[in-house]
């Protein structure tokens, strides 16, 4: 039973919590209610919390925008392919290391990290040149092989713990009963590896579906194959924003990355601890 001097030892954690919380969420909450809020409300020198009446009119704006659904394509094929050949690479790169005894293995992992570390957007001018001298500008691919670099380091740092925890002995056990090395990774590991498969992919999903910088600079000529994050900017012209429509365009692009979110959190932090235990 809690004890009061307990619950006012602990009065500054859950204060700080509050904050936190109020301070990263305020945003999210101001871009959704400007959505619904009419220009009159946005534009008024006296803000409110609440609108004082709704609409729906920003929303349809940013729906029939030009390229909307075009877009919204683009970054769905790139964004998923990325994810899915970040996984397939980094699983079989994070299984020999765990798992297998091999010269320059610490070297590799070094050398991942530092991966890692490095900031992705200083690396924007070699990229563009090494693409426009490959012809590989203006093309869908080129991100896709780009947001694969961005979440690959991630990925088999995080996918190589998880194996790590992993008993080697189950799979071993496996293999004495008849199952290749391959068939026990495959029966006894993959299984166990759900919440570390889940945990990067949401990484990479959000990582990749939010990405502007590359999206702007290696799709130059051909604006079709542009991403949603270029298309917010289309809001923005020589009269001005329309902050309405931006913000209502924001929701709409941010509700595939908190619908995903909230869709495997659970997983994620339920399953960190309980892989091994199961197996």
């Amino acid at each position: 039973m809690t004890t009061p001097s307990r619950t006012l030892r602990r009065l500054p954690l859950h204060l700080a919590a509050t904050v936190t919380i109020v301070v990263c969420l305020f945003p999210v909450y101001w871009m959704v209610t400007t959505a619904f809020k009419p220009n009159r409300d946005i534009q008024s020198d006296h803000p409110r919390l609440l609108p004082r009446s709704w609409t729906l009119d920003h929303f349809q704006r940013a729906v029939h925008a030009d390229g909307f659904g075009l877009f919204w394509r683009n970054s769905v094929l790139v964004t998923l392919s990325a994810v899915l050949l970040a996984l397939l690479v980094a699983l079989g790169a994070s299984f020999a290391v765990a798992r297998m005894r091999w010269r320059g293995r610490r070297q590799f992992m070094l050398m991942v990290f530092v991966a890692q570390m490095a900031p992705w957007e200083s690396l924007i001018i070699p990229v563009y040149i090494i693409s426009r001298d490959t012809g590989m500008l203006d093309r869908l691919p080129t991100l896709t092989l780009v947001y694969f670099m961005i979440t690959l380091p991630f990925t088999i740092v995080v996918l190589r713990g998880f194996i790590a925890t992993i008993p080697a002995e189950l799979e071993e056990s496996a293999q004495v009963d008849g199952c290749t090395r391959t068939g026990a990774f495959r029966h006894i590991a993959f299984p166990l590896l759900a919440p570390g498969l889940m945990a990067t992919s949401l990484f990479g999903y959000i990582t990749a579906w939010n990405e502007f910088a590359y999206a702007n600079f290696l799709i130059i000529k051909q604006q079709d194959h542009r991403t949603l994050p270029v298309w917010l900017s289309s809001f923005h012209n020589t009269f001005g924003t329309d902050w309405g429509a931006t913000m209502a365009a924001s929701t709409l692009f941010a509700l595939p990355a908190l619908v995903i979110f909230l869709l495997l959190q659970r997983h994620v932090t339920s399953g960190f601890a309980a892989g091994a235990v199961k197996g």
